[in-house]
């Protein structure tokens, strides 16, 4: 099974700091490796046309951001830049 999923958080997705299930907007499963990677191809497009940045680690986790999209933290008092994640996750 393979598991696309999409996650928004103040850290890139390959971080993966514990808790990080907490941030998870969408997960979809499949069976089939072709039917993944068309969603997957999908997804990244549609990011793509949305966010003007985007960063890949491994083949496998994908960040993309806006710098217009925010978020203060007050414990560190100072802005924090949000990501929208994608995680390719390969269960097989």
């Amino acid at each position: 099974m393979i598991e696309i999923i999409y996650m928004k958080a103040d850290y890139e997705p390959w971080y993966e700091f514990e808790g990080w299930e907490e941030h998870i907007v969408e997960l979809v499963s499949f069976k089939e490796e072709n039917e993944a990677l068309e969603y997957l191809n999908k997804k990244l497009e549609e990011f793509r046309q949305n966010f003007p940045f985007e960063k890949v680690k491994r083949d496998k986790y994908w960040a993309f951001w806006s710098v217009k999209e925010q978020c203060f933290c007050d414990s560190c008092d100072e802005d924090l830049q949000i990501y929208h994640g994608i995680i390719w996750n390969d269960l097989r």
